[in-house]
């Protein structure tokens, strides 16, 4: 694990290949958060404030967060956010690639009570046919333990083992029960506020519980590397809207290239899906 700021980009590189995750300290000012985190916090009232349900209420999937996917395209506000040229340029220079898209940006909002996040894998949920992808999570406020920290299992990404855990519907499999991954414990890690955690798609990760009075308040992006190609039919907005057929490369403005990218300069969101209000429903897949 590596969380020192002091670290150099390579030796992030080299912990980033090693365990499959860092944490990059100090990525996005208190400035940043303020404003971009009211921005996100707009567009999850928006979505979202429209249900009145308690925790008890909701499904055993909505009661680890409140998610709002491609915020991106219906919030302009969160786009510098989403785009933002530090986060991105980490990104890539973790995955290790020239160029990269993204391939979704989510809110995740664990309310107090909020119960943990299961262990999963991201990859299997994506019809992406490459493994070089990775996710930016980025608390808005930090991250604590208590409040509904992260975990890893260091060193899981290189193990071949690529399992879809359905954590969705009903309880899903004790997958850290798994032979493949005896031996390996989660490590917790607290993100300071301005900090940003990666983890690669392979990467078994999973979230405390909030047992704090305030929401854990969190946005992330997924970004992949330019190139990729659709693995399989699985149905995934990122892929469908713009009719992505099997085997051929991922390029849309659905997907749009989030580093490089000229100074100030930010993507054009696609036309709106026509069943969701600006949203991709069924939401599915977070941390």
């Amino acid at each position: 694990m590596a969380t020192d700021a002091a670290l150099t980009d390579r030796e992030l590189v080299e912990a980033f290949g090693r365990d499959g995750f860092v944490v990059v300290p100090g990525l996005l000012s208190g400035d940043d958060l303020d404003r971009l985190g009211a921005a996100v916090d707009g567009g999850v009232a928006r979505r979202k404030g429209h249900d009145n349900r308690g925790l008890a209420d909701k499904s055993r999937y909505e009661q680890s967060f409140i998610q709002c996917q491609n915020l991106w395209e219906d919030c302009p506000a969160v786009r510098p956010l989403t785009f933002h040229p530090r986060v991105t340029e980490t990104a890539a220079r973790l995955l290790g690639a020239e160029r990269i898209r993204l391939w979704h940006d989510q809110a995740l909002y664990k309310e107090p009570g909020g119960r943990l996040t299961d262990p999963h894998q991201d990859h299997p949920y994506w019809p992406i046919a490459e493994t070089d992808a990775i996710t930016a999570w980025i608390p808005l406020q930090g991250s604590t333990l208590a409040g509904g920290a992260m975990g890893y299992l260091p060193g899981s990404h290189r193990l071949g083992f690529h399992k879809f855990v359905n954590i969705f519907l009903g309880e899903p499999d004790d997958v850290l029960a798994r032979e493949e991954l005896a031996g390996i414990d989660p490590v917790f890690v607290e993100v300071p506020r301005g900090g940003v955690a990666y983890h690669h798609a392979l990467t078994f990760h999973l979230a405390r519980p909030n047992t704090t009075d305030g929401v854990r308040r969190v946005h992330t992006a997924i970004y992949f590397r330019d190139g990729c190609t659709r693995r399989s039919p699985r149905p995934h907005p990122s892929v469908d809207r713009a009719g992505i057929e099997v085997g051929q490369p991922i390029i849309s403005d659905v997907t749009p290239v989030a580093w490089p990218r000229p100074g100030g300069d930010l993507p054009d969101p696609p036309a709106p899906p026509e069943d969701s209000m600006g949203g991709l429903m069924p939401e599915r897949g977070g941390t």
